[in-house]
């Protein structure tokens, strides 16, 4: 008996020693060098080995059949063998390097982000508020930024020699189409938006996503903050006006309100106007805005809504008459915008939302009447599946609409009616693509129909992105872009075309310990932009898509906020080089908005001491072509350099309140954007001239700001 269990145990022994296989084999990476330490095992065992200096490994396994052989190894994709394990001998594994969202490319040509949380950051949301000479005015702050140009008679943005009307506003990925307040000629306005709403800002001076249409230069994604950090209300009482707002929290739902008042009768009276206007009443507005959020487990539901009165009543100076022409406003503003966006399990979002405003404008020059009435609607759906952290793809489809009509009455009573109605379908489809930690690309299309002119667009888009190294890279970016002509011109001939911009940027950027260095060189070609043969489009104007152009330069950026203790700093620089063939000009000339060189120097130093921070902001731009009547040629002349520098000083009276205090150029310099010629010539036949120098050019700020928390940890230094 004893010798029989002893032969069954050798059998099985020996059974389970022929019974064992070793597995072999080598790890390398797509460059065919070894890797060293991967983990290698037989899913659900405990059989497996590490690879060696050479990436080779070895290991024993008595399972058998079919079974999946893992490999593994940290910053390199997981790869998986199936088979049966008799052919895991001598094998050869290739692991492809991981896509790290930290460390790895970005796609960043052509876009300046702001938010706290993005890593290709080149502002700060707060830098928007403590930015000398921008008052709070995103707009203002933006104009810091390379790429753009400070029109100072206007206020909006001017991208890369593009008109302000080509760069187009969106909120939460929706539109907004009136998104700054109505002002007087060569009076410069402000954003309706106040910057303490938004988390975060992506300022894309060309090359932007397929996404996003209807703008030949430029978008800007303003995103309202999801879920804010605490109860708190805000004071702000100010030289021209004060404000107040407060948040409420209760769960997962939160509202946010601001309101303000704005009037500049003190001011004036304070400082009277001595450019070559009266004021019969001073600009005047109320505002407010909200947002309600609501957040769910794998959702977020926003509504936002933003209300604006302004009027005003001015008598401004023209060379053509011996009175001062008189200029009265009255406008009213009413945006909604709701969106809705849900996560599922497996990788799918979902976004949904719309947007509608409404604008209305009583306008009187002298003794005529100008009433105008907008409405414009935004509906959207975007649908994302994240394939993989090196895959994803996102779709969607959108209806724009604006119905607009103006009553022109003039001193005989006599009423001349314009408008149109305008349906514009979008549909769009986007996937980033990240081939490696080095390498990336975003490749789309746009597609869009309009009923109003009867017309249908492709616009392909497509970006690549390459990191040789850690902290740098390079981009190239290349879209075609398409955007409605005017409603100045649509109201009168709907017969007309889109206008179109093709983009080419080639961008390098550094980022390294709290320093960011970016430059860029682009090439944007103009084709089918609107020409009329009167000096201001008219019911009897004659339009044609015959203009073109194009705008080439250089953009380079440097900010850093490490090397000298409690400064910040950041410089701009511009080179821009354009022409243009389009309105009533004669010829392909450089427009009056587009000066040739742009420079920014802003600083920011925190005196612990005295518990303040001050701050300067220089701005530069060579003269800007005009055209005289006088000498030969068309915006053949220059104006002289414009040149602003500007001061603020922000002192920490507690945690709570903070006093403010800005002066807009501080030099009081006498900035001059144009002239204006007689329209007919004198005795001698000379053309006389008068210089255009915005009202507002020079500007004195104070502000005292009172933060009140529920649980007292808001802190006013965090804002500094």
């Amino acid at each position: 008996m004893k010798f029989i269990i002893n032969l069954f145990t050798i059998l099985f022994c020996t059974g389970a020693v022929f019974a064992q296989q070793t597995i072999s084999g080598k790890v390398t990476d797509a460059k065919k060098n070894p890797i060293e330490g991967a983990n290698i095992y037989l899913e659900g065992t405990y059989d497996g080995a590490s690879s060696d200096a050479n990436g080779n490994f070895s290991f024993e396994t008595t399972e058998e059949g079919l079974q999946t052989l893992v490999i593994s190894m940290l910053s390199y994709e997981p790869h998986y063998e199936a088979g049966d394990v008799s052919f895991f001998k001598e094998i050869n594994i290739t692991l492809v390097e991981s896509v790290n969202s930290l460390s790895g490319v970005t796609l960043t040509a052509g876009t300046f982000e702001a938010g706290d949380n993005s890593k290709v950051s080149v502002l700060k949301p707060l830098d928007i508020v403590t930015t000398a000479g921008a008052a709070g005015d995103f707009v203002a702050a933006l104009q810091t930024l390379p790429g753009t140009t400070t029109v100072n008679e206007d206020g909006r943005l001017f991208v890369r020699g593009g008109t302000a009307n080509e760069t187009q506003v969106f909120i939460d990925g929706l539109r907004v189409f009136q998104p700054f307040n109505a002002t007087a000629n060569n009076t410069p306005t402000r954003g309706r938006f106040s910057p303490f709403l938004f988390k975060g800002i992506s300022f894309s001076t060309g090359g932007y996503s397929a996404e996003y249409g209807q703008a030949l230069s430029s978008v800007l994604l303003l995103n309202t903050t999801d879920v804010p950090l605490q109860e708190k209300t805000d004071i702000s009482i100010m030289s021209v006006g004060g404000g107040l707002g407060h948040t409420e929290i209760w769960g997962d739902q939160s509202l946010s309100i601001n309101t303000s008042y704005v009037n500049l009768a003190p001011y004036e009276a304070l400082i009277p106007s001595t450019q070559g206007v009266n004021w019969k009443s001073p600009y005047e507005s109320i505002a407010g805005e909200g947002v309600f959020r609501s957040k769910g487990e794998k959702s977020m539901f926003k509504l936002y809504t933003g209300f604006n009165h302004a009027n005003l009543d001015i008598e401004q100076e023209d060379i053509n008459f011996d009175d001062f022409v008189r200029f009265s406003l009255k406008n009213n503003n009413l945006y909604f915008n709701a969106s809705y966006k849900y996560y599922f399990k497996n990788d799918w979002s979902l976004t949904s939302g719309a947007s509608i405003a409404w604008d209305t404008n009583d306008i009187g020059i002298e003794a005529d009447r100008v009433d105008s009435k907008e409405t414009s609607s935004h509906i959207k759906f975007k649908a994302r599946k994240n394939f993989s952290n090196r895959y994803d793809l996102s779709f969607g489809a959108e209806y724009f609409n604006t119905n607009y009509n103006e009553t022109y009455t003039d001193l005989n009573n006599d009423s001349f009616f314009s408008g149109y109605n305008d349906g514009l379908w979008a549909a769009f489809a986007e996937s980033d693509i990240f081939l490696s930690n080095k390498f990336a690309m975003k490749l789309g299309l746009r597609a869009t129909q309009s009923s109003l002119l009867d017309e249908f667009n492709l616009s392909p888009r497509i970006s690549l992105a390459y990191k040789p190294g850690k902290d740098g890279q390079f981009s190239l970016a290349y879209g075609d872009f398409y955007q409605r002509p005017l409603t100045e011109v649509v109201k009168f001939d709907q017969n007309v075309q889109m206008e179109k911009a093709t983009h080419y940027i080639l961008n390098y950027q550094y980022i390294k310990n709290g320093k960011t260095f970016r430059t860029e060189l682009y090439y944007k070609d103009y084709d089918q932009l609107v020409k009329f043969d009167t000096n201001l489009p008219q019911f009897n104007s004659n339009y044609s898509n015959t203009g073109n152009g194009y705008a080439q330069g250089v953009d380079v950026f440097w900010r850093d906020s490490k090397s000298i203790e409690n400064l910040d700093y950041w410089a701009s620089y511009s080179y821009l080089d354009t022409e243009r063939d389009y309105r009533n000009f004669p010829e392909r000339a450089t427009p009056n908005f587009a000066p040739k060189h742009n420079f920014s120097l802003v600083t920011k130093y925190w005196v612990d001491k005295l518990r303040s921070q001050v701050g300067l902001s220089y701005s530069y731009g060579s003269g800007r072509p005009y055209n005289n009547p006088n000498t030969p040629g068309f915006l053949q002349e220059k104006t002289r350099s414009y040149n602003n520098l500007s001061f603020n000083w922000a002192y920490l009276i507690d945690q709570q309140k903070i006093l403010y205090f800005s002066v807009s150029n501080l030099l009081g310099i006498n900035n001059i954007s144009n002239y204006q010629y007689a329209d007919t010539p004198n005795m001698d036949g000379v053309y006389n001239r008068r210089a255009i120098t915005p009202p507002a050019d020079s500007f004195f700020f104070v502000g005292f700001f009172w933060t009140i928390s529920k649980d007292r940890k808001s802190n006013q230094l965090d804002n500094l």
